[in-house]
């Protein structure tokens, strides 16, 4: 007969949350202002949706409490963020397998409205992640800690979950681990927390580390967006590492056009269910389409393929050579002056922007 699992004791290091130390603690860094950034996240916690979902429960915990709109219907009217909605750079098939490294969790919650700042456990201090926990406490963002639970005497290895709070007199960090069907939320040592992010991950063979999430100005109702589309955040950074390649020997608008082609296919128009939201990206479809730029382009390729490709070459524009940025700015008459064309401008250059550094680290 097969062994069932309900739930495991915490190691005598962490403090439970419901227990009589834990609530002391609790109080004592509410008081201190250690605890501004817990109630968002207690509002929209909840528990992994399957054994190997923790990051993609954490980034559902992250985002609502960041009030970050997914544009698109959950269920209903509804627009939420669940673990069903995040397919767009590993497929939730894939998750269930293996689940996701740090970088991929990054690039998901890039695709979805935030702003992610990456650090890895053995590439920083303890002062380093002391300060980002403690800017998180305060409510400034949501800190998401990638960590080994092992190096914490807990059972299994990889785990994510969200960092509800910080006790800075007691140099405690407080867990809310999603998977709540195995451990309740709990404090642990912060030290303790930032030796878990060194070890290896054995996918990657890099280390662990952390994210902090923040809503991207306009991070709202994303309408162009770059994926994966089928391939691993790694390979999709190899293919715009060998397109920049291409773009630097392109002489006109045609060839630089041209260079951009491979990389269209990891360009996604997602249309929001609200209708102001679709009004928005139609607008910002139309003024795209308006720019000499676009019919220059749609000459050179095709009209079909002319509006992913106008739109990554507005996109790069900044690691494009003096002569080509020239020769933009005069297809262009100033894009950025249309508000919902430079939102979905600024969507997409922050994904691209975020593969770039991937691609020059790789």
């Amino acid at each position: 007969m097969s062994q069932t699992l309900y739930r495991r004791p915490l190691p005598s290091e962490a403090i439970a949350f419901s227990s009589l130390e834990g609530r002391k603690v609790f109080a004592e860094a509410l008081s201190a202002g250690g605890l501004e950034g817990y109630f968002p996240l207690a509002e929209q916690f909840h528990t992994q949706g399957d054994p190997a979902f923790c990051g993609l429960g954490s980034l559902v915990v992250a985002l609502n409490a960041l009030g970050i709109d997914p544009g698109r219907l959950w269920k209903g009217p509804w627009r939420w963020f669940s673990e069903e909605l995040l397919d767009c750079c590993v497929p939730l098939a894939e998750v269930q397998k293996r689940g996701l490294d740090v970088e991929e969790l990054a690039c998901l919650a890039r695709c979805n409205g935030a702003d992610v700042e990456l650090s890895r456990g053995d590439a920083t201090n303890l002062a380093a992640f002391r300060a980002a926990l403690t800017a998180a406490a305060t409510g400034e963002g949501v800190l998401v800690v990638s960590y080994d639970r092992s190096a914490l005497g807990q059972t299994g290895s990889g785990h994510f979950s969200p960092v509800g709070g910080y006790h800075g007199t007691r140099d405690l960090a407080l867990i809310l681990d999603v998977a709540r069907f195995k451990y309740p939320p709990h404090w642990v040592s912060v030290e303790r927390l930032w030796e878990a992010t060194h070890p290896l991950d054995p996918a990657t063979g890099r280390a662990r580390g952390w994210l902090v999430l923040r809503p991207r100005a306009q991070g709202l109702a994303l309408g162009f967006s770059v994926r994966c589309d089928g391939e691993s955040w790694q390979r999709l950074a190899e293919r715009l590492s060998a397109a920049v390649a291409e773009l630097s020997s392109a002489t006109d608008m045609t060839s630089l056009a041209q260079a951009i082609v491979p990389l269209i296919s990891h360009l996604e128009l997602r249309m929001p269910s609200a209708p102001a939201h679709r009004e928005a990206v139609t607008s910002a479809q139309t003024a795209l389409r308006d720019l000499p730029l676009h019919r220059q382009i749609a000459e050179a390729i095709g009209a079909e393929r002319a509006e992913a490709v106008t739109l990554l070459t507005l996109a790069i524009d900044g690691i494009l050579t003096p002569v080509q940025q020239a020769a933009l700015n005069q297809l262009t008459r100033a894009e950025t002056d249309h508000p919902a064309l430079a939102g979905e401008l600024s969507n997409v250059r922050a994904q691209l922007a975020a593969l770039w550094k991937h691609a020059k680290v790789a």
